[in-house]
């Protein structure tokens, strides 16, 4: 009898929405950014990761043309492609059902989401986001919120700091305990609970600590067009 193979962890893209704020015809993720499209930068960041030994890109139908070029010129890695739902939330627990014979199995033990529209995470930041979801249950990467003022009062009348430990600016990717996140989404699927990011129906359904990651300044998302430009700098100074 052979020895049983340790439990993987799954990095779940997200690139299904339509990104219509960018200015594009076609979904934003396919967009040209430094010689690839923008989601196979983040594709191949998780494909590099160790650790990671399933990828799941979650995209729209209409798609289809865009995905099998992305996944054959610029993917060095083996992709299973799920069809998302109308919003983030379904589109994310697709991709858990997807998953949930080898969730249920403990093949995989722990789930990466990420927006495949944040195309310059790096390996360093997926690892560690990776590490601490698998010891504490959750984790969530961000940036300090110091330039956010808080209303003291109902009148509006007061402002104040919220103070450096009590906001960030939330990033992907989120990783949490696989089990107890299929388990939060069908939760609040049954109960049509629609939550801000995944982070958000953890804590309500799932019970788990989710522990903040420092994030990454560059781990910009794209949402307009002066975005596209940034991210295009960002890349080619890396390369010089």
């Amino acid at each position: 009898m052979g020895e049983r193979r340790a439990p993987g962890a799954a990095g779940v893209v997200l690139a299904s929405g339509a990104g219509t704020r960018v200015g594009a015809a076609t979904n934003k993720v396919y967009l040209p950014l430094a010689g690839r499209c923008v989601v196979s930068w983040s594709l191949n960041a998780f494909a590099q990761v160790p650790g990671i030994d399933t990828l799941v890109l979650v995209t729209r139908p209409v798609d289809a043309e865009f995905v099998e070029r992305v996944l054959r010129d610029e993917v060095s890695a083996d992709v299973e492609v799920v069809h998302g739902g109308r919003t983030r939330q379904e589109s994310e627990l697709a991709a858990l059902r997807h998953l949930r014979e080898r969730i249920e199995t403990g093949a995989i033990d722990t789930v990466l989401l990420h927006d495949g529209a944040r195309p310059l995470v790096s390996t360093g930041l997926i690892a560690e986001v990776l590490r601490v979801a698998r010891e504490h249950g959750g984790a969530l990467p961000g940036l300090r919120a110091d330039d956010i003022a808080a209303i003291a009062d109902d009148t509006g009348d007061t402002v104040t700091s919220p103070g450096e430990d009590t906001l960030v600016r939330a990033q992907t990717p989120q990783g949490f305990h696989a089990a107890p996140l299929l388990e939060a989404y069908e939760r609040a699927e049954a109960e049509g609970f629609v939550g801000t990011d995944t982070a958000s129906c953890v804590e309500r359904f799932g019970g788990l600590p989710v522990r903040w990651v420092p994030g990454e300044e560059h781990n910009i998302k794209i949402t307009y067009p002066h975005d596209l430009a940034l991210a295009e700098r960002v890349l080619t100074q890396g390369r010089e």
